[in-house]
């Protein structure tokens, strides 16, 4: 089996290429594609793969613009950590919708179910909306419990439960333990909305995303600015932004 990954975080799409080996060592992976413009010149100058991963959000648009600028008629199994896009997904070829974090079952699960639909001799059979939303229906939201971060040449886990806060800076993403310990991870903040439990979490702008447990004191100034002392501390005054205000406050009450 010929597969693309379309995928703009590459720990994901090299994680991906690993269940892949696990489920079946002969396949092939054709191409790692970060963007809807390398996609949509992949796919023009290559011929089609057996099947196509595909993550929603890249780094230059929703990957359902791919569809829109060529006739790409190549089962697709979509991934993504937000749920609001399963009809969408059906109209474009969708053989299934699997919600990250991915689960190797659900993986496997999927890949079946491409090879019922498709066949061994890749004649296509119709999947019909409603087993698609039903099946849909079945996955209970599941949020990120760990992230993968590199210690020089070693890798290692840090539970989400561990972490305080995450912040941006030079276009790279850190995350900050309860220890005060700083590691660059594989996410932007918009990709990790969907990670985190909104209920522990919140982007308070554009630079940070915070959880609940960090926020120490909370200093309100005229007209509304709110400041907020974090626990680890931070060497720069964190401002929640203004636009957020209202939101912001509604969060703390819930």
């Amino acid at each position: 089996m010929k597969v693309v990954i379309v995928e703009d975080e590459h720990l994901s799409a090299q994680r991906l290429q690993g269940m892949l080996k696990k489920y079946d060592p002969a396949i092939e992976v054709l191409a790692e594609l970060p963007s809807v413009a390398a996609s949509v010149d992949w796919f023009k100058n290559n011929p089609d793969p057996d099947l196509v991963l595909m993550d929603i959000h890249l780094e230059d648009g929703q990957s359902f613009s791919i569809f829109e600028t060529i006739n790409l008629q190549v089962p697709v199994i979509f991934t993504t950590a937000f749920d609001e896009y399963t009809i969408k997904a059906f109209k474009v070829n969708s053989v299934d919708y699997l919600m990250k974090p991915l689960n190797y079952e659900e993986l496997v699960a999927a890949i079946e179910k491409f090879k019922r639909i498709h066949g061994e001799a890749g004649e296509e059979k119709t999947l019909g909306l409603e087993h698609l939303l039903q099946s849909m229906q079945k996955k209970e939201p599941e949020y990120k419990s760990r992230f993968l971060v590199s210690i020089g040449s070693r890798l290692k886990t840090i539970e989400t439960e561990d972490i305080q806060y995450f912040f941006s800076a030079d276009k790279i993403t850190f995350l900050v333990t309860k220890e005060n310990q700083r590691f660059p991870i594989d996410y932007s903040l918009d990709k990790m909305a969907g990670m985190l439990d909104p209920k522990q979490f919140y982007r308070i702008n554009r630079q940070m995303t915070v959880k609940l447990e960090a926020i120490r004191n909370i200093h309100v100034f005229s007209k509304g600015k709110i400041k907020l002392d974090l626990d680890p501390p931070t060497k720069e005054d964190v401002f929640v932004s203004m636009d957020k205000v209202v939101e912001f406050k509604e969060w703390l009450g819930k």
